[in-house]
C-alpha cells in the first residue's frame, strides 16, 4: 500500500530538511525501517534490525511526547492530547513487539508513521513549524 511512499522515502530524502518536512522525513525512516524488518523477517539479522527499528521508533515518539507534553507548546490542546494518546499506543505496541514479535503487528506502527508524516509534508499557510507545535 505504501510501497511507492517508501522507495520515494529512500530515493530522495535531502539532509537539509527542517521543521516539519524534517519531523515527516524521520518518522518516514521510522517506517521505512519498520517495513525493512516485516519484509525481511526470515533474515539472519532480524533480531538485530528489529531492535534497531523499534528502538529508533521508540527514540522519536519519546522526542515527539516530551514536545506534546511541554506547556508552552502552542498546538491545540485536543490535538496534543489525541497524539499523546496515540503515543501510548505505539509504546505499548511497541513493548508487545518486543515480547511477542511477529511481522503483521509492525504494520500499526508503519502506516501511523506514514499516515503523521504525510499530513506534516502537506503545505498550508503556516510557517514550516514543528510537529509539536502544529502538526
Amino acid at each position: 500500500m505504501y510501497g511507492n511512499q517508501l522507495n520515494s522515502y529512500r530515493n530522495n530524502v535531502k539532509m537539509t530538511l527542517t521543521g516539519r518536512d524534517l519531523e515527516a522525513a524521520v518518522l518516514s525512516k521510522c517506517a521505512v525501517m519498520l517495513k525493512d524488518c516485516q519484509d525481511g523477517w526470515q533474515s539472519d539479522d532480524i533480531s538485530s534490525k528489529l531492535n534497531n527499528a523499534l528502538s529508533f521508533n521508540q527514540r522519536v515518539w519519546s522526542f515527539l511526547q516530551t514536545e506534546l507534553a511541554n506547556p508552552e507548546n502552542p498546538m491545540p490542546s485536543k490535538l496534543k492530547s489525541d497524539l499523546l494518546s496515540l503515543s501510548i499506543f505505539i509504546d505499548k505496541r511497541t513493548f508487545d513487539i518486543m515480547a511477542y514479535p511477529a511481522p503483521e503487528k509492525l504494520t500499526v506502527l508503519i502506516n501511523i508513521n506514514l499516515n503523521i508524516a504525510a499530513g506534516l509534508r502537506i503545505k498550508n499557510d503556516q510557517p514550516n513549524e514543528s510537529v509539536a507545535a502544529a502538526v
